[in-house]
């Protein structure tokens, strides 16, 4: 099957979920959207209202606020792909739990498969979580380590930013100058045969995270 088809699959099987109690009182499933074959794929944490009532990904004013940093990197929402860990919306936009996390995984871990990016940015902490479980973002937002094959750049949630407006210029300096740089080091990797798909047995291998959590 083609990333397109892939794609297109979790979406319909998102669409009917019920793996979790997130899919009742909704409107939609969120499975994400963007380009299939996108260098950078963005991961956040759950729809919120504007999400459920469109069926689609960042489209309220963290969604605005997020275009707007794709655009202070050259990017757009055409370019690259957009996802939550959970595709349902949680209940008055709560935290999402562990089971309903995990519920969720599956789909996530079948969308970066088909997409195969070189740079994945996690925006959140539960999104974060997935990667570097033990991390806190306050430690880590705004650097790009290496995991499960690709790069990986944590960042605050556009959210976290208009809520506290005192992270706004660290997240938007955050992207200024991480997502530049983490590109330019994906090229690099690839060329060296250093960039690739994650090795399965890396799942089940708890003393992997280690050793993945190397800056450049």
């Amino acid at each position: 099957m083609t990333a397109e088809e892939l794609l297109q699959t979790v979406a319909q099987e998102v669409s009917v979920c019920q793996r979790c109690a997130l899919y009742r009182n909704t409107a939609h499933g969120v499975p994400g959207e963007g380009n299939p074959h996108a260098e950078v794929m963005f991961i956040g944490e759950g729809p919120g209202y504007h999400e459920d009532r469109q069926g689609r990904p960042f489209v309220g004013p963290a969604g605005a606020f997020l275009n707007e940093l794709l655009a202070s990197v050259g990017l757009d929402r055409g370019k690259v792909f957009i996802t939550n860990v959970v595709k349902h919306r949680p209940p008055e936009n709560r935290d999402p739990v562990p089971e309903e996390i995990s519920a969720c995984s599956e789909y996530l871990t079948r969308q970066i498969a088909a997409i195969d990016p070189k740079v994945i940015v996690t925006l959140g902490r539960f999104s974060m979580a997935r990667f570097f479980p033990t991390a806190r973002i306050s430690q880590i937002h705004g650097q790009a380590k290496l995991a499960e094959g690709r790069l990986v750049v944590c960042m605050y949630h556009p959210a976290a930013a208009l809520h506290k407006l005192e992270l706004k210029q660290t997240v938007i300096d955050d992207f200024k100058r991480a997502i530049p740089a983490a590109l330019a080091e994906a090229a690099r990797l690839a060329a060296l045969g250093k960039l690739g798909k994650p090795e399965a047995k890396k799942d089940d291998d708890d003393s992997a995270p280690p050793e993945q959590l190397s800056l450049f």
